[in-house]
C-alpha cells in the first residue's frame, strides 16, 4: 500500500478521535455537571451544527482550489476545541470550545477526501483504509478520554490535543508525499457528468443511517450504564466495529457491486439495532459490534459513490457525505434526549429502528456509476 494511503489514514484517525470524543466526554459532562439528556446532547448538536454547514462550505472551496495547507490547520483546530471544553465550567463556553472542534472537522474531510481519492487511484480498498483511519480514531477515543478524565475529570482536558500535534505533522508528510499544490490558484475539479438525483437519494440514505449511529454513539454508554454493562467499552465497541466494518465494506464492494453491499447492509441494520434496544445480558455488547459493522460497512462506498455521482465536484460531494449527511444526526440528538427526559432510554432509542429501513429504501434503485478514475463500473 503506498505510504501516502497510510499517512491519510493515520492522519484521518487523529482528526476523528475527536469526533469520537465529544460521545465520550457526554457521561462525564452528566456525572460532573448533573446535565440532563438534552442538555447533554445538546454538546453534541454544538459539535454538529456548524459542521453540518461548514462542511458542504469547504467542500465547494476545494472544488475550485487545491487547499493541502487545510489538513494540518484544520487538525489543530479539531484538538484544541475538545481540549479547552472541560476547562470552564460554563455550559455556553462548553458548547462554543465543541463548536470550534467541530468546525476544523469539517474543514478536514473535503480535502482529505479529495486527496485520498488521488492517492487511492479511486480503488474501493485504498479508500476503505482511507476510511478504517477515521473509525480507528472513533474507537481510541473512548480509551482516550476515560485515561484523561481519571487523570483528574474535566479539568484536565487539554490532554487531549496531543493526536492533533501528531495529526498536523503527518498532514504535513502527506502534502509532501503527493507533492500536492499548495497554492490557492490550482483548481481541483474532475470531470464527467453529474447525477444529481442519485445524488440527492445517496445522501438521504446517509442521513438516516447517520441518525442512527449518532444517536447511539451519544448515549449507549448512558445505557449500557442503566443495563448493567460498562459504558465505555460498549462505546468503545460501537467505535471499533465500525473500524472493522469499512475494511469488510471495501472487500465485498470488489466481490459485488457498491449498491448491492449499501442495501443488505442497511436491511441488516434493523435487526441489530433491535438487538440493542430489546436484548439484555452480554449479548448486548455482541448486537452493539454489529450494529457498528453493519453501520460502517456502507461508509467508504457512500464516498466514493458520491464523487463518482458528482465527478465535477468531489469536494461538495465528499464534504456533504462526511460532512452535512452526517452531521443531522448530531441536530437529531436533542429530540432524543427530550424524550428520553421524559419518558425513558429505551424509550427514545426505539425509533431508531425504522431509519436503516429508510436508508434502504433510497438505495433501492440507485445506479452503480463507473468509477470515474478507473473507467470501471462495480456492477457484476
Amino acid at each position: 500500500m503506498r505510504k501516502s494511503i497510510v499517512l491519510i489514514s493515520v492522519g484521518h484517525a487523529c482528526v476523528d478521535v475527536y469526533q469520537g470524543s465529544v460521545a465520550a466526554l457526554v457521561p462525564f459532562f452528566v456525572a460532573e455537571r448533573a446535565y440532563g439528556y438534552a442538555c447533554a446532547s445538546g454538546i453534541v448538536l454544538a459539535a454538529s451544527l456548524l459542521s453540518s454547514v461548514a462542511q458542504p462550505l469547504f467542500g465547494v472551496l476545494t472544488d475550485r482550489w487545491s487547499m493541502p495547507w487545510l489538513l494540518p490547520l484544520s487538525t489543530i483546530l479539531g484538538g484544541v476545541g475538545i481540549a479547552l471544553s472541560g476547562v470552564s465550567g460554563s455550559y455556553a463556553l462548553t458548547l462554543v470550545f465543541v463548536a470550534i472542534s467541530g468546525i476544523g472537522v469539517a474543514a478536514y474531510h473535503p480535502e482529505s477526501a479529495r486527496v485520498a481519492r488521488i492517492a487511492s487511484g479511486g480503488r474501493h480498498t485504498a479508500m476503505g483504509w482511507f476510511s478504517l483511519g477515521g473509525n480507528l480514531g472513533f474507537a481510541v477515543a473512548p480509551i482516550m478520554v476515560a485515561g484523561a478524565m481519571s487523570v483528574g475529570g474535566l479539568r484536565w482536558t487539554p490532554l487531549l490535543v496531543v493526536p492533533a500535534l501528531v495529526g498536523s505533522v503527518l498532514c504535513l508528510a502527506v502534502v509532501r508525499t503527493l507533492d500536492l499544490p499548495a497554492r490557492a490558484s490550482t483548481r481541483s475539479t474532475g470531470t464527467g457528468v453529474d447525477d444529481k438525483v442519485s445524488f440527492g437519494k445517496l445522501s438521504l440514505a446517509v442521513i438516516f443511517r447517520s441518525i442512527v449511529f449518532i444517536g447511539l454513539s451519544t448515549f449507549i454508554s448512558l445505557y449500557a450504564q442503566q443495563r448493567g454493562a460498562n459504558g465505555t467499552v460498549a462505546l468503545f465497541l460501537l467505535f471499533l466495529g465500525g473500524a472493522v466494518g469499512a475494511i469488510i465494506g471495501s472487500r465485498l464492494a470488489d466481490r459485488w457491486d457498491r449498491v448491492t453491499v449499501l442495501r443488505h447492509s442497511y436491511l441488516a441494520t434493523v435487526v441489530a439495532v433491535a438487538g440493542v434496544v430489546f436484548v439484555p445480558g452480554p449479548a448486548f455488547y455482541l448486537f452493539v459490534v454489529l450494529t457498528s459493522a453493519g453501520l460502517y460497512i456502507p461508509f467508504s462506498l457512500q464516498i466514493t459513490l458520491a464523487q463518482d455521482y458528482l465527478p465535477t465536484r468531489v469536494g461538495t460531494a465528499s464534504g456533504v457525505t462526511l460532512g452535512l449527511t452526517v452531521s443531522v444526526g448530531g441536530v437529531a440528538s436533542p429530540l432524543i434526549g427530550t424524550i428520553a427526559d421524559r419518558t425513558s432510554l429505551q424509550t427514545a432509542l426505539t425509533p431508531l429502528l425504522v431509519l436503516p429501513v429508510l436508508s434502504w429504501l433510497m438505495a433501492r434503485r440507485l445506479p452503480e456509476p463507473v468509477n470515474q478514475l478507473t473507467g470501471q463500473s462495480s456492477a457484476r
